[in-house]
């Protein structure tokens, strides 16, 4: 038995891994694919996009684990019933359970292996690739100035190249519009050639220009002449043989976002945290609708004054009338009471908007909770329907297992969504709706598991295949009528 567990975990685990990394690649590749627009242009080193992929990969684990356990399974069992080896082990009087135990036993150290990453190291890589894609989408795009094209990308400035050589440094024929000064007064700088080169710290932008001319305005502007006539506006033209132009570049560089502001969100804590938030996010929801009562008697009791006056008794039926009101005092009387009214119907619509969204929030930290649990628990139910199915399909390779395990995964990852999205409405508690699909799933594995221990052949291919096969001739049915 050793040497046929150490066979069945080496054939396992190398189809786990490999499946396991192909599904996260898979997920990873369709991740760029939808944020490409706001990745590329960007001029991001390679470091950032490391990060970013390795933050990425991590939040994916979730989907791949289970899938890859699935997937492994299904194949290596349907290896096993296609050659036969499944049938020589039962034969020699090994039961089905006795078969899987090893991978049993892996499977339950990759289900707390799982949450262990879901419950520490998933929050972490989701405050990390949130953060860190809101900085990039916020960046600028990389410094670009085309020929011909009026650049206006660094702040203050408008840059026009006519030509640029080869090398992206020698340029000619270059216009520049400086909005620096105050009362947006503007300095043209026009040179015939010249060099554009990064600073050594790569903070600035540099133009060493030759030949060029100045055209300044308000330069040394006086005033009172202004003031005479209003039309005039006084501007200086020099020439210059060189001249160096330096722009700052600091607004390109990546602002690294505070993770303070988003740790607090569902999906960036731990087990232990999501059961203090949803504690404190309890007693605050029932501590505030225990308020309500006392907040509008108080408002009441600050508008009629006599019902601070406890030596006064009346009930819903008593009338209080002072004096004959005329009709403009019924007039104003009435339209105070409607005022008092609508501010008290304006509280409590406000109020009710404000729980509702507090316990929106609250069943999205309990649906965080429940997650993190549900994973462990689909990686056993997925491998208690993997490999039993394997071994009553009995075919092996990658086509039919992996069209398989795609309708088996899908068809779980629909009704976990379907009970997600009622749990995040309010249709059903979460502690119901985040387990429906393993409480689906769980008697569909026992039936499995059942059928494959019995040598079942509800499944077997083959055998369908010879009794289509069976009913294509027309004997067979002759043979059924004689009979």
């Amino acid at each position: 038995m050793k040497k046929i567990d150490f066979y069945l975990f080496k054939s396992y685990i190398g189809l786990f891994f490999m499946t396991f990394f192909v599904v996260v690649f898979i997920f990873l590749m369709q991740f760029f694919w939808k944020y490409v627009d706001d990745l590329v242009g960007k001029g991001l080193e390679l470091k950032i996009l490391f990060q970013l992929m390795g933050y990425i990969s991590f939040t994916f684990v979730p989907m791949a684990l289970p899938l890859a356990i699935l997937l492994s399974s299904l194949v290596l069992f349907g290896n096993l019933g296609e050659r036969y080896e499944l049938t020589a082990m039962k034969s020699a009087g090994i039961p089905l359970y006795r078969i899987m135990r090893s991978l049993i036993v892996f499977t339950v150290l990759s289900s707390a292996l799982g949450f262990f990453v879901t419950n520490n190291i998933v929050p972490v890589a989701n405050l990390k690739a949130k953060t860190l894609l809101i900085d990039i989408r916020s960046q600028k795009p990389a410094l670009n100035i085309e020929e011909g094209v009026f650049y206006d990308g660094i702040d203050n400035y408008i840059i026009r190249i006519g030509k640029k050589d080869k090398d992206n440094q020698h340029i000619y024929d270059v216009l520049i519009y400086d909005h620096t000064r105050v009362n947006n007064y503007t300095t043209v700088t026009y040179a015939k050639s010249g060099m554009m080169f990064m600073s050594q710290d790569k903070h600035y932008l540099v133009f060493h220009l030759k030949d060029g001319i100045i055209y300044d305005e308000n330069f040394r502007y006086n005033e009172e002449k202004r003031n005479k006539s209003p039309e005039e506006i006084s501007l200086l033209r020099g020439t210059f043989k060189e001249q160096r132009m330096s722009f700052d570049l600091s607004s390109f560089a990546m602002q690294r976002t505070d993770e303070e502001m988003y740790k607090d969100s569902y999906d960036m804590l731990n087990v232990s945290q999501l059961d203090t938030m949803i504690d404190t996010m309890q007693h605050k929801i029932m501590q505030g609708k225990a308020e309500i009562g006392p907040r509008l008697l108080a408002s009441f009791r600050n508008i009629f004054t006599h019902y601070n006056d406890s030596t006064t008794s009346y009930d819903s039926t008593t009338v209080l009338i002072h004096k004959d009101f005329n009709l403009q005092d019924s007039l104003s009387i009435y339209q105070y009471a409607l005022q008092v009214a609508r501010e008290h119907k304006s509280m409590l619509e406000f109020n009710y908007m404000d729980f509702n969204s507090q316990e929106y929030l609250l069943r999205r930290y309990e649906i965080e909770w429940h997650r993190k649990y549900a994973l462990a628990c689909a990686c056993l139910l997925l491998f208690f329907i993997g490999a039993p199915l394997g071994a009553i399909i009995r075919k092996g390779g990658i086509g039919i297992p992996l069209t398989t395990s795609i309708f088996i995964f899908v068809f779980y990852w629909a009704l976990s969504t379907i009970g997600e999205r009622m749990s995040r409405m309010g249709v059903i508690d979460p502690s119901y709706g985040m387990w429906i699909a393993s409480a689906v799933l769980l008697p569909i594995g026992i039936f499995l598991v059942y059928k494959a221990s019995k040598e079942s052949q509800l499944l077997d291919i083959e055998m369908w295949q010879r009794k289509l096969h069976k009913l294509k001739n027309l004997e067979f049915f002759s043979k059924k009528i004689k009979k």
